[in-house]
């Protein structure tokens, strides 16, 4: 059983809310009304049952994930299909008292399709109205075969002139895109992001350092080249950074596995020199923490995850701990 379907590994590790009145927005989670193949269903209820369970989580924002698309209609927009299922959701939450509210829809187009990219862009817009915030058509892939979620759909995407020009679309209708890849393709990602410097374009998970399968081991050789990467992409003033998803089991960290899940003291150890690598190159204003839920949900728990994420910043000024947990969300997904 995959370790998000099982509450008891969870229950192992119980922690104090740190600064429990933070108000905060989570910028990336998903959702999926039927059983998925690794993290299972997860859906309002379960997204709440996270959201709840300690932190002032105000707002969310739902990512694309391939999940509800309508099964009959043109191809290109079948993805529309998954923005109305977060739209019924958005509004229960809505309704709701004293619970996360789902105030933003990242969808799918599929950008290198020219013409039609604005006809998927109307058809998200009319679905969801004052909820569609911007499109993610992610780029991750990796040769080697051997991580779980090696991408390839969409081969050499970021140097693709018509994905380039679907991205410029983005930009000049006013959404950002966002994506995630692996490592070794963020210098891909940085001549994408010098060629769309009109388009505000989000970075999720870290450019994801990958950490198991063939680079497993190579966590120490990887990090030196990952700040150099890092760095440069930060330089592009277009770019802000999404900081989470590095408790997925392609980072190599191993909780996935382990009989006892983390401590928010052990993810802070692992991981922090990764955090305030990207906080020093993008500087709080053009940094969010995200949740990733439910796919890092495979490796630690959402009360701990964000229990992290606070210490993480511990020392940072509010203006700059507000940012982070807050206000750069909401201005780059247009949620206040």
């Amino acid at each position: 059983m995959p370790r998000a379907k099982d509450p008891a590994w969870f229950d192992q590790v119980k922690e104090e809310i740190i600064d429990p009145d933070r108000r905060i927005v989570d910028p990336h989670h998903h959702l999926w009304s039927v059983d998925s193949t690794m993290w299972g269903r997860y859906e309002l209820d379960d997204l709440w049952s996270d959201t709840e369970s300690g932190h002032r989580i105000e707002k969310t924002v739902f990512l694309e994930c391939r999940s509800n698309y309508r099964e009959v209609g043109p191809e290109h927009l079948r993805p529309i299909g998954e923005t109305e299922y977060v739209v019924s959701c958005a509004a229960e939450s809505a309704r709701a008292e004293d619970k996360a509210t789902i105030a933003g829809i990242v969808g799918f187009a599929d950008l290198t399709l020219g013409a039609l990219v604005s006809e998927v862009l109307d058809a998200h817009e009319a679905a969801a109205p004052g909820l569609f915030k911007g499109i993610r058509h992610a780029g991750p892939e990796d040769k080697t075969g051997t991580l779980t979620n090696p991408g390839g759909r969409f081969p050499d995407l970021y140097s693709r002139e018509d994905f380039r020009d679907g991205v410029r679309l983005l930009g000049r209708r006013g959404y950002p895109h966002d994506t995630w890849h692996f490592h070794h393709q963020n210098r891909d990602y940085l001549a994408l992001a010098r060629a769309c410097p009109d388009t505000v374009m989000v970075l999720d998970h870290l450019g994801t350092p990958a950490g198991a399968g063939a680079y497993e081991g190579m966590r120490e050789e990887i990090f030196p080249t990952w700040k150099e990467d890092i760095a440069a992409i930060a330089e592009c003033e277009n770019v802000v950074a999404k900081l989470g998803g590095l408790a997925m089991p392609d980072n190599g960290f191993g909780w996935d596995e382990r009989d006892v899940p983390p401590t928010s003291d052990e993810f802070v150890e692992a991981q922090a020199p990764y955090y305030h690598h990207m906080i020093d190159c993008f500087g709080p204003e053009r940094c969010m923490f995200e949740s990733n839920f439910p796919v890092d949900k495979l490796s630690i728990s959402y009360h701990v995850l964000w229990n992290g994420l606070k210490n993480i910043v511990a020392d940072f000024s509010e203006d700059e701990k507000h940012a982070m947990f807050y206000a750069t969300a909401a201005r780059v997904y247009r949620l206040d």
